[in-house]
C-alpha cells in the first residue's frame, strides 16, 4: 500500500467530512514530507514510514477536541517541520495560522510545503513566541517542553474578549499527573485513544489550557 492511500485511508475513516481537495492536499503533504526530509531532517528518518499516523493524524487529534471557528487565529509554537499547524491548517482553510519555530531550516521547510499545497491561511516565521507581536484566539504546540515552562512564552499572546474554548491545546504523551500539577494551570485532557484505534495513541493526549 503507497504512503498517500494510507493517509487517504486513514484519514476519511477518521474525519468522514473531509473533501475530495483536502485528502488530496493530505496525501500532497505526505509526498512533500518524503522529499523534503531527505534534505532537511524535520521528521525523524525511522519515523517516515509512520508519518500519516505518528504526526498528520496526530496533529489532528486537536481538530477531535475543537472545532476551532472560521476567521479565528491560531499561534503554533515549536512547529519544527510545521506539526501541529500545517495538518490543522488543511481541515480549518478558514482559519489563520501563525506557525513559529526558533530553528531557521524547520521554518523554511514549514513555508516551501504551504506554498507547494496552496495553503492561503498559513504563516510561518523564524522566531519565539515571546517575540510575536499578534495575539491570537487559541495557541497549538506539540510537547515542545513541560507546561510549566511553556505557558510563560504564550501567557500574553491572547486577544482579550469572550472566545468560546480560548486557550492552548497542547499534544503530549504518558502519564501528566506530576506535570499538570507543576503548571498550577486549569486545564482538561482528553485521551486520543478515545478517538483513534492505532496503538500509537494508547498514551497520547491532548491537554487543553483555560484561558482566562
Amino acid at each position: 500500500m503507497s504512503h498517500s492511500t494510507t493517509i487517504r485511508t486513514l484519514l476519511s475513516s477518521y474525519f468522514p467530512d473531509l473533501t475530495e481537495d483536502q485528502l488530496q492536499k493530505f496525501e500532497q503533504m505526505g509526498e512533500l514530507y518524503q522529499e523534503w526530509n531527505q534534505k532537511i531532517n524535520v521528521i525523524s528518518r525511522k519515523d517516515m514510514e509512520q508519518l500519516g499516523v505518528h504526526h498528520i493524524l496526530h496533529s489532528l487529534g486537536i481538530a477531535k477536541v475543537i472545532q476551532f471557528p472560521d476567521q479565528a487565529h491560531v499561534l503554533d509554537v515549536g512547529t519544527g517541520g510545521g506539526l501541529p499547524g500545517l495538518p490543522l491548517a488543511v481541515m480549518f482553510p478558514e482559519v489563520r495560522f501563525h506557525l513559529v519555530d526558533s530553528i531557521g531550516k524547520k521554518i523554511h521547510v514549514v513555508q516551501e510545503i504551504a506554498r507547494e499545497l496552496h495553503l492561503q491561511n498559513v504563516v510561518a516565521s523564524h522566531t519565539r513566541a515571546e517575540q510575536v507581536r499578534e495575539k491570537f484566539d487559541y495557541v497549538v504546540s506539540r510537547a515542545v517542553t513541560r507546561l510549566a515552562n511553556f505557558y510563560p512564552w504564550v501567557a500574553n499572546s491572547f486577544k482579550k474578549g469572550d472566545i468560546p474554548n480560548k486557550g492552548i491545546y497542547y499534544l503530549k504523551g504518558g502519564d501528566l499527573t506530576e506535570e499538570l500539577a507543576e503548571s498550577g494551570l486549569i486545564t482538561e485532557t482528553f485521551e486520543l485513544k478515545d478517538f483513534f484505534a492505532e496503538e500509537f495513541f494508547e498514551t497520547k493526549k491532548v491537554v487543553y489550557v483555560t484561558m482566562l
